[in-house]
């Protein structure tokens, strides 16, 4: 299937681990410009190098998106770079589980202020997009009552609430709005491969919840990703993808 993705332009955060890498990665593999941004800048120059020579343009940024002025900058900067935005990608997570009051205001500055931020700012290209499309990565734990119950669940069904509304007021102006919520996913370094190795009894009782009797890759999720990134999706706004394996139990009406 030809996804229609070559040629276009995408912004996305965290763009230089695990799903959100995979997703840049997949974008660039299809053709697309992109830009992405994470706050390691040793990271960022790898991952840009990694990424540089397979055709389409790559560009990486040190960026914070709880730094609102940064964000806004940063998507400039790259709608002037491209000429224009027609994908918004909202990855990046704090990964807030301690559920005290520097959690909390973690999880909303990153998780949930980052996404409204980086939509905010890239608005008035996607407007002018022949294709926009925005998707936001939310997580099983917005469904469902889990170890991360606190910050991290609560805001990632906010991020699933915000998405659905832009897709609905947005509709008229051709603008997609989609959520991706992953399951469990491992990945060397990420959080899981370090429940792993910190709290195997933990990681022993996720792995034991899993049907498929694994957890997914960030390719896995990057996949649902760039498919509703992209033009072969047109006709889906609203819609909150999870890609679990059938790790969560609840039916989604």
């Amino acid at each position: 299937m030809d996804l229609g993705l070559k040629g276009l332009r995408a912004i996305v955060t965290g763009g230089t681990k695990g799903i959100g890498r995979a997703i840049a990665e997949t974008l660039v593999a299809e053709g697309v410009h992109v830009a992405f941004c994470a706050r390691n800048a040793e990271e960022v120059a790898k991952t840009t190098a990694d990424f540089s020579g397979k055709g389409p343009k790559v560009a990486g940024r040190v960026a914070d998106v709880a730094d609102g002025p940064g964000v806004a900058a940063w998507v400039g900067d790259v709608a002037k770079e491209f000429g224009g935005i027609d994908i918004v990608v909202a990855n990046v997570s704090a990964l807030a589980i301690s559920n005290d009051e520097i959690g909390w205001q973690r999880g909303f500055e990153v998780d949930m202020m980052g996404t409204v931020r980086l939509v905010t700012a890239a608005m008035p290209h996607l407007e002018k997009s022949a294709h926009p499309s925005i998707v936001t990565i939310s997580s099983v734990s917005a469904r469902e009552i889990d170890f991360a119950s606190g910050p991290y669940g609560a805001f990632k069904a906010a991020i699933v609430h915000y998405t659905q509304g832009l897709a609905y007021h947005l509709a008229g102006k051709g603008i997609r709005a989609n959520t991706v919520s992953p399951g469990n996913t491992y990945f060397p370094g990420g959080v899981w491969n370090q429940i792993e190795h910190g709290n195997p009894e933990l990681f022993k009782q996720a792995m034991a919840l899993n049907p498929t009797g694994r957890m997914g890759t960030p390719q896995e999720m990057a996949n649902a990703a760039v498919f509703l990134a992209s033009p072969a999706a047109s006709f889906i706004t609203g819609t909150n993808l999870v890609v679990d394996g059938a790790l969560t139990k609840g039916v989604q009406l």
